[in-house]
Order: structure tokens, then C-alpha cells, then sequence
């Protein structure tokens, strides 16, 4: 079964012995001053959205005041690093996206440890993106996607919102699994890599199926398929890459909360708890399907798992395409 999958029915299964054990668990007396959730990205975009979300609703559940403190700046490590550096007692957390795990794979230095410096809580929920091509493109399939580009090598570009940055990633290893020949133009941003993917200056782009998927059902941009093994809820005529030519693929955006590497387990275990009655909630569930994230809610260890699979994959991929982020 699928990772993240496996993570969503364990969580709603495991709903009624989580609120038990949030109110026997050592560290229901946590927490005892207001908490901060540090983004470390700009404001305004869908992660920053998300945590906000978790805030107000911790504020409430916690009994505490929740701030969301924005702090971007080399594609996550700043203040990722803000975090791996706080005192381990719960009040400081991360909300961050699968690029944690891609920044250690595609960075020379980081300077705090992926794996022992961050206490994973929970992946609170996974987004697909969507392949689309621009109409003028003579292919309506992947399997013809890929033929073309072989019978024409060099021909295609792509677009992404930068060198290093998750769409860059995900079509690297569209292009690895095809082996295919397909230059990349990277752009500031998912705006201008939109725009240049309407007007065809670029001939594909792989991005967020918000986003994306409105080109597709305007006639803009002809969608091709979606990066996860299943397909998404929000378009469920669209196959996946994996099922509509290239086996094996996925690619998955996740959102997590995670916390001080050294943090005591019954404190990661309290947030945790906390996170999936938010997740379960059918208010909750219904915002995060309508920007485009499904809810999953797996537990920390299976995080952890899925951070160091990320971290081995993008660095296996790394190797094989000489990408960096740095």
C-alpha cells in the first residue's frame, strides 16, 4: 500500500485511542506558554495558508496562543534552522513541505542535521501536481508525451519555479524514468513559469494542481497526468503519470509539522494527537480538499520513514542529474 495512503487510514482508525492517550499522556500538561509555528517561507502562500489554519485551531485546543512567524529564505533552511536551534520543549514547531527533505538531498551544507536535528510530529496532509503541455504540443497522452521527445531529442523545455526548487525535481525525474532529452527554463516563481507555459515559450510544466488544473479545463494547457500513484479527488478523469505511461512514478508535496529533535516523546506524541482531531474534522478536511491537499495524519514514525525514503531518492537522483540547489 501506498505511504501515504497507509498514513491516512491508520490515522482515522486510530482516532479513538488518540484521544485517549491525549488525556493520560505525560505531556497533557503541555503546553505552558504561548506556541510559535515557524513557516519558513513567505506569507501568503498555500503552506503559510495551512499553518494558519492549524494556529487558530490549536489556540483553542491547546489553551494557548499559536503565531505563525514567517521566516523565508534559502528554500527553507532559514528557518528550518531557527528551529532545529530552539530549546526542545515543544513551544517552537515547523510547519514545512516536502522541500525539507529535497533541500538535504540537492544542498553540499546544512547547518543542522535532517534527520537528528527535527522531531517529525506528523505529515498533516499530501498534494498532487498535475503534467501539462501546452495544446499546440501534437501528444494527448503520456506514452505519446514520451515517444515525441524521444523521436525529437532537444526539442521540448519545461518550466519551473526554479533550479533546485520541488517542480524542478519532479520533472528531473519524469526525465530520468523516460529517458528523455527535455532543457529546463527556470523562472522567479509560479507565475511567470505559468505565463510562459500559456503563451508556449515553454512546452510542459509539471505544477500544483490548484493552479494548473484550471489551464487544463479552459483549453490553455492540455493535462496529461497527475504525480501521485492515485488518482486526485479534484480530478479523477485525469490518470495518473504511473498509470498512462511511466510505471513508478510519484511525486508528492507533503505538509508537516515537526518540532526540536531533541523533544520528549510524550510532547510530540500530545501535538500529534492534537493534529489529527484537527485533521478529522469535517471543517478541517473540507478546507484543505478545496486547496487542492488530502488530508493524511500519519504517525511520527512513519514520517520519519518518509522523510529519510525522500532524502534517498532525491539524493539518488541528485547523482544521476547532477542537480543542486545551492
Amino acid at each position: 500500500m501506498n505511504v501515504y495512503l497507509h498514513g491516512l487510514l491508520c490515522s482515522a482508525l486510530a482516532l479513538p485511542a488518540i484521544v485517549w492517550a491525549q488525556t493520560t499522556a505525560p505531556g497533557s500538561a503541555y503546553p505552558t506558554r504561548a506556541l510559535r509555528i515557524i513557516v519558513p517561507f513567505p506569507p501568503g502562500g498555500g503552506t503559510d495558508k495551512l499553518a494558519r489554519m492549524i494556529a487558530m485551531r490549536f489556540t483553542t485546543t491547546l489553551g494557548q496562543p499559536v503565531v505563525v512567524d514567517n521566516r523565508g529564505g534559502a528554500g527553507g533552511v532559514v528557518g528550518t534552522d531557527l528551529v532545529a536551534k530552539a530549546p526542545p520543549d515543544g513551544h517552537t514547531l515547523l510547519f514545512t513541505t516536502a522541500a525539507y527533505a529535497m533541500g538535504a538531498a540537492l544542498r553540499t551544507k546544512l547547518p543542522y542535521d535532517p534527520i537528528k536535528d527535527i522531531a517529525p510530529v506528523t505529515i498533516v496532509a499530501v498534494s498532487p501536481s498535475l503534467l501539462i503541455v501546452h495544446p499546440s504540443l501534437p501528444v494527448k497522452t503520456v506514452k505519446e508525451l514520451i515517444a515525441f521527445a524521444k523521436a525529437n531529442p532537444g526539442r521540448l523545455n519545461y518550466g519551473s519555479t526554479g533550479s533546485g526548487a520541488p517542480y524542478h525535481i519532479a520533472t528531473e525525474m519524469f526525465k530520468s524514468m523516460a529517458g528523455i532529452d527535455i532543457a529546463h527554463v527556470p523562472y522567479k516563481g509560479a507565475g511567470p513559469a505559468i505565463v510562459s507555459a500559456i503563451s508556449g515559450e515553454v512546452t510542459l510544466l509539471i505544477g500544483n494542481i490548484i493552479s494548473a488544473l484550471p489551464l487544463a479545463r479552459g483549453g490553455r494547457m492540455r493535462a496529461l497526468g497527475v504525480t501521485t500513484l492515485k488518482r486526485s479527488p479534484q480530478a479523477p478523469d485525469i490518470p495518473t503519470i504511473h498509470e498512462a505511461g511511466l510505471p513508478g512514478y510519484e511525486f508528492v508535496t507533503w505538509f508537516g509539522l515537526l518540532a526540536p529533535g531533541a523533544t520528549p516523546s510524550a510532547i510530540v506524541q500530545r501535538l500529534y494527537a492534537e493534529t489529527q482531531q484537527l485533521i478529522n474534522t469535517a471543517d478541517m478536511r473540507a478546507a484543505m480538499l478545496t486547496d487542492g491537499a488530502e488530508p493524511n495524519g500519519m504517525t511520527p514514525e512513519q514520517f520519519a520513514a518518509v522523510i529519510k525514503a525522500d532524502i534517498q531518492r532525491y539524493s539518488q537522483l541528485a547523482k544521476q542529474t547532477g542537480m543542486r540547489a545551492d
